[in-house]
């Protein structure tokens, strides 16, 4: 029997450019229109809920999953309610990403993320949702090679790890000298504990994979040494940085950097290889796929090119993939 691959998108995805954000309504149907997505992922506020429930409900685009990001210590009671929202969206996984620091500026261990994984995970099973880690730039999984630590000590208290894989933060370091430095990544990557390169044995991507510990993945294409971001910067003055490449070869203008689409081949391995892992695995957990090239300064902010697109173009790659894949 072939097994299912669900393809969405991330709302913030559905737009051309930042110049204009489209309706709620006008987002279901550009994501109904478009033919390329089975759902739309996003946790509305609770001021959009019922603009949400109804354009999903008019365009018969389901809102599947969802997520956001949270600060222990001050966000408990926010993520408490966007559980119940995801329950009420129909949603069936709430993808979390926790911030590096607490509320106290105090970096958080692995042993207190697990406890954090383990208190969330409980909740959200009492409402019905499934919680998935990201791991993601500015959140305590920057160092990735942290998450199979946290994955291990979850699971020795008994309870399945659940994660959202955005390998997009993994590629774009690759040979990204300012970038290896948070979190002193670069000297795990130079004494070989953390390894990078998806072509490479033993890579952080691979090992997730292998574990079983993906339920959400997030697509967004980047490149090692990905450039930053020159169009947009943060309130503080600094460029974004950099965590999202062109999926098409943009025209003049549209793009503020040279493009290579053979770049992109470390990037497209990863999602083959989960894809492979998820047609011949029996057990695979795999069950949300999100495009998510987005707007903010890290991302694509100022970019003239189309991100929904892109978006769509990619998203039929991977559904090519996908085909190419269960046919052997």
């Amino acid at each position: 029997m072939r097994r299912e691959l669900k393809i969405g998108v991330s709302g913030l995805g559905v737009l051309h450019t930042d110049k204009h954000v489209p309706s709620i309504d006008d987002k279901f149907l550009m994501v109904k229109e478009s033919g390329a997505f089975d759902y739309l992922e996003r946790t509305p506020t609770r001021n959009e809920l019922d603009a949400f429930l109804k354009a999903s409900q008019k365009h018969g685009v389901p809102i599947s999953s969802g997520g956001f990001f949270y600060m222990v210590g001050r966000d408990e009671a926010l993520l408490s309610d966007n559980l119940k929202i995801a329950k009420e969206c129909g949603s069936q996984a709430h993808n979390v990403q926790i911030f590096t620091n607490d509320a106290n500026g105090r970096p958080l261990s692995n042993e207190e993320i697990a406890d954090v994984f383990l208190r969330t995970s409980e909740e959200g099973d009492r409402v019905g949702v499934k919680v998935c880690f990201e791991n993601h730039i500015n959140m305590w999984s920057e160092h990735p090679g942290r998450v199979m630590e946290v994955a291990q000590l979850v699971e020795r208290r008994g309870v399945q790890y659940s994660m959202t894989m955005d390998h997009s933060h993994v590629i774009f370091k690759i040979d990204n000298q300012p970038e290896l430095e948070v979190q002193d990544l670069k000297r795990d990557v130079d004494e070989g504990k953390v390894v990078l390169d998806p072509f490479k044995h033993g890579a952080v991507t691979q090992k997730w994979i292998e574990a079983n510990i993906i339920v959400i993945a997030h697509l967004r294409p980047v490149v090692p040494n990905n450039p930053i971001n020159i169009w947009s910067k943060h309130p503080d003055g600094s460029y974004g940085r950099g965590v999202q490449y062109p999926w098409l070869r943009p025209s003049l203008g549209e793009w503020h950097s040279e493009w290579d689409g053979e770049r992109l081949n470390p990037w497209k391995k990863v999602v083959r290889d989960l894809l492979t892992h998820h047609a011949t695995s029996t057990t695979s957990r795999l069950s949300y796929v999100t495009l998510e090239m987005i707007p903010p300064p890290d991302y694509g902010a100022g970019a003239k090119y189309s991100i929904f697109d892109h978006n769509v173009a990619c998203a039929r790659w991977v559904r090519s993939a996908w085909d190419e894949i269960v046919s052997g």
